[in-house]
């Protein structure tokens, strides 16, 4: 590890500790000093009191991440002070470890909703969408009329014959999104979390056993999907997909329809559906 590195890791472990109220922890009487003493924190990682104190000095090497995790374990660490400290160690964030959502804040669904004629919607790794705004519901499919357990973009694609039927290059759009997903899946440490839904799917479906088979993994980051609508005809979307920061368990997906007639038939149905959910909150005229 380089000096200045291990200087910098050395001042941020020891900021961390004296943050700490020994009280919490159990500890009393008088200190010179505030928070936790390095043999406390010590204790509290499983590890030697010499080798923390070599690392609060800026010496004795780079830790391994089993090191890494027990110390951020035992100073109380939050998710991203825990990725600093690694990269700070070893140049490099820890593997993920996945953790189902609870839903998304009022501001990604402002978000979402500030696309008037952009189709967009949240997804979690294991690909169930949490949140979508109108132009979703009307382009892509009405997430809100489905159960939740059903709101699976797999389970859609390959179980669901009307969600198929809207798809242009059916096989080669289906084949794609099972390598993207096993690739999202990966990469947000859910790979032991999507295994009976993968089971559930491969049982199903034999064109998702086939593809899951093939172990093809493809970037889930952007392309053109072509879409087949009952209401908007036949049109292409670029989509861009974008990682929530400080959420590794969502990701955000958004359709950019290439037709400006297109687009602009949508912000319609849009206003539509806006103007029926307003009436639906007014008072129903009791008949004379």
């Amino acid at each position: 590890m380089p000096a200045d590195t291990a200087k910098t890791l050395a001042a941020f472990l020891k900021d961390r500790r004296t943050r700490l109220d020994p009280a919490a922890f159990g500890y009393s009487g008088r200190r010179r000093t505030p928070g936790l003493r390095r043999e406390e924190v010590a204790q509290r990682s499983n590890i030697s009191p010499t080798w923390y104190t070599w690392l609060e000095q800026g010496r004795g090497g780079a830790p391994s991440a089993d090191v890494l995790d027990r110390i951020a374990t035992g100073l109380m660490l939050t998710d991203i002070e825990r990725e600093h400290l690694f990269v700070l160690a070893l140049g490099r964030p820890p593997e993920m470890r996945y953790k189902p959502t609870l839903g998304v804040t009022p501001r990604l669904q402002r978000l979402l909703d500030s696309f008037d004629a952009c189709p967009a919607f949240i997804k979690t790794a294991t690909w169930d969408v949490v949140a979508w705004n109108r132009a979703a519901a009307i382009v892509l499919t009405d997430y809100g009329k489905l159960p939740v357990d059903q709101r699976n973009i797999l389970r859609l694609v390959f179980c669901n014959p009307a969600i198929r039927a809207k798809q242009h290059d059916r096989e080669g759009m289906a084949r794609f999104l099972v390598g993207a997903f096993r690739v999202d899946a990966a990469r947000a440490g859910a790979v032991a979390e999507v295994t009976d839904l993968v089971d559930e799917l491969c049982s199903k479906s034999p064109e998702f056993a086939r593809f899951w088979k093939e172990n093809d993994v493809y970037a889930p980051s952007d392309g053109v999907k072509h879409l087949q609508h009952p209401d908007l005809g036949t049109f292409e979307m670029e989509y861009s997909a974008f990682a929530i920061d400080g959420r590794p368990d969502l990701g955000l997906l958004v359709y950019n329809p290439l037709d400006d007639q297109v687009k602009d038939r949508i912000r319609v149905l849009v206003k539509r559906t806006i103007k029926r959910a307003y009436r639906k909150t007014l008072p129903q005229r009791n008949p004379q």
